[in-house]
């Protein structure tokens, strides 16, 4: 076995698969706004009219007579006017009269009719709003699944698809006083050509499942912020300001804490980048001691700030290194769904904490993979707080249209809006720009492209992908290889392992592989999981979805993971079950994909102390 005598060869193989030339870095249609959910600004949350519309009448331009794209002659006005102005007009909706749901949440929690809806739902928010003639305002959406359109006072601001990243519209102008009418179509059906595709083992969660809020900024602000600590100890700052004046405006940095306070002027593109000697020495982040630090930028009359902390990453061989040292990832997957049995992907800051105090304190993890899309910034602010290193990813899950210009360009543009949103938190050390996908020649230039824009938009974090694997007969034993040619783009090798649950391995079958893996990068086992129902048990030999079976199941995949020299951590799947409508074994599944530590309630299994005694011998001095 040789994995190493074809390293190069693929390499090379991926690099020729890029599409050629290579074009410019995609970025949001919209307004950034790092660091937005520190702004101040009006909340919507709260009260929305919401009506589904399954033959998608509405886009025809009679849903409601305001919102529609093809009625603009009825824009902003009631529905009783607008049967007045004409008689035949076709009216099956009246959005006043829809019945209320508390956004954010998915629509599966409005009633019980919604549980597997999938299609276009409209919500209406009437609102009053504080006019300023000197401000401008920016009308930003945490998420909404899967696409968006949205109207305000009869205009259509816009169009977002991907259901996990922000986006937002100016809306200077169109604002009134009193009675504004926000409506939005947000519709959840995807094809082969979106991402994530039709098919996922997750519940996808359509809604409006992040807060919508109305920012207020100067005419000139930030938007843009981008602070971090260099490997030499020197502090870097990449901003860029917005307004109609972009060149030669004086921005101020400051971090108090480290005596930082610097001043310089915006170039002709509104940018400017700053290289810092801090005054102060600099408490570096880690899972033993997450220091956090204000950092501020004044550009005119706003006055930006975010709080994130300082620190190193890089890969040595196979080892991690966070400020230097090696660090072994004890971790866990989860998904963003808030302990109970009804959850609304609504990740409040108490849902967050909850769930990963579960995984720090609980399993005595210092890593979660955040699985399989950008969760909403509380639980990255949460990660910052706790000192938990996150793995975060883009839903490129499975098989897409990898063949598609179109698809990649709007990958491309939800990677660019993950990283952009997240790239000041210091818990974030791995991005994925993938999870199994099928190996193939539009796949693997696909793939390499957005390992590309990663290193382009934050040069300082690992790369990363779940791969796949080969088995191969090696004297009788069989040995597993990474077959990817993804491989050679990454810094961190990765590779979800079922061996004892699907297929046709058995428990005792699982400490007899061997792994052929490259000695120079890191590996991790991204995934590795059993089900089983809490409280389920059997007597005699372990049998599947007991809880015995899975206790079994850990402890030979751990068993395993011992014998593998370059390991540098793993993310067992998962904490918490999790929604999967795929999962309908009666009696055990019911619309739950049951692999969780912890039964969706948070009562623990008996693999939670399996693993929690695994990573306490384990230990790390980070």
């Amino acid at each position: 076995m040789a994995l190493r005598r074809v390293w190069i060869a693929l390499a090379l193989a991926v690099s020729s698969l890029l599409p050629s030339p290579v074009v410019g870095q995609v970025m949001p249609a919209g307004p950034i706004l790092a660091a937005a959910d520190l702004r101040n600004g009006q909340d919507l949350s709260g009260q929305w009219n919401w009506s589904i519309d399954p033959y998608r009448d509405g886009l025809t331009g009679f849903h409601g007579g305001e919102a529609g794209p093809s009625h603009r002659r009825h824009a902003d006005t009631d529905v009783a006017s607008v049967r007045r102005a004409d008689p035949l007009a076709l009216f099956e909706y009246d959005m006043d009269a829809a019945p209320l749901a508390t956004l954010p949440a998915s629509w599966l929690t409005h009633s019980p009719q919604m549980r597997h809806y999938q299609g276009l739902v409209w919500y209406q928010r009437r609102f009053d709003a504080v006019i300023d003639p000197a401000s401008r305002s920016i009308l930003r959406f945490g998420a909404a699944n899967y696409s968006a359109e949205v109207w305000l006072n009869g205009k259509l601001l816009g169009r977002h698809e991907g259901g996990f990243t922000p986006f937002a519209f100016e809306v200077t102008g169109l604002l009134r006083a009193h009675g504004n009418r926000l409506v939005v179509a947000v519709d959840s059906q995807r094809t082969s050509h979106d991402v994530p595709p039709p098919v996922t083992d997750w519940e996808t969660y359509g809604g409006i499942t992040r807060a919508v809020r109305l920012i207020n900024l100067p005419e000139t602000f930030v938007d843009d912020a981008w602070v971090r600590l260099e490997a030499d100890g020197r502090i870097s700052a990449d901003i860029r300001i917005d307004g109609a004046q972009m060149a030669g405006v004086s921005v101020r940095l400051t971090i108090p804490e480290l005596g930082v306070d610097r001043r310089a002027t915006t170039g002709s593109d509104g940018r400017l980048t700053l290289r810092i000697t801090p005054r102060k020495p600099i408490q570096l982040w880690s899972p033993n001691s997450p220091k956090l630090y204000r950092v501020e930028v004044t550009a005119g009359e706003d006055r930006w700030h975010d709080i994130t902390g300082f620190r190193t990453l890089s890969v040595q061989a196979s080892q991690i290194l966070l400020n230097g040292e090696p660090i072994f990832l004890r971790g866990i997957s989860l998904h963003e769904e808030e302990l109970g049995a009804d959850p609304t992907r609504h990740m409040t800051d108490a849902a967050a904490d909850a769930l990963l105090r579960e995984a720090k304190d609980g399993l005595g993890a210092n890593f979660v993979r955040l699985a399989h899309y950008p969760h909403g910034e509380p639980m990255l602010r949460a990660a910052d707080r706790l000192g938990m290193i996150v793995w975060s990813e883009i839903p490129v899950y499975w098989r897409i249209a990898f063949d598609d210009p179109a698809v990649l360009e709007k990958t491309r543009r939800m990677l660019a809006e993950m990283i952009l949103r997240d790239r000041n938190r210091a818990s974030i050390a791995l991005w994925s720009v993938g999870n199994e996908t099928p190996i193939g020649d539009a796949r693997n230039g696909f793939m390499a492209r957005l390992a590309l824009d990663v290193r382009a938009l934050d040069p300082d974090r690992l790369v990363t992908a779940a791969l796949l694997t080969a088995r191969e007969m090696d004297g009788g034993r069989q040995v597993v290889t990474i077959s990817d040619p993804l491989a050679a783009s990454v810094d961190v090798l990765a590779v979800n392992t079922y061996f004892g649950w699907y297929g046709g391995d058995r428990l005792d079958d699982i400490g007899t592989f061997g792994w052929d893996l490259p000695t120079d990068k890191p590996f991790l086992f991204s995934e590795f999981g059993a089900g089983a129902k809490l409280g389920y048990h059997a007597e005699g030999p372990p049998q599947k979805f007991t809880e015995e079976y899975q206790a079994a199941y850990y402890r030979a995949t751990l068993a395993m993971a011992e014998g593998i020299p370059t390991l540098a951590g793993l993310s067992p799947w998962v904490l918490k079950d999790f929604r999967s409508p795929r999962r309908q074994l009666p009696g055990i599944q019911d619309g739950w994909n049951r692999k969780g530590l912890i039964s969706e309630t948070g009562d623990r299994k008996v693999a939670f102390t399996v693993l929690a005694e695994w990573y306490a011998k384990k230990g790390n001095t980070q």
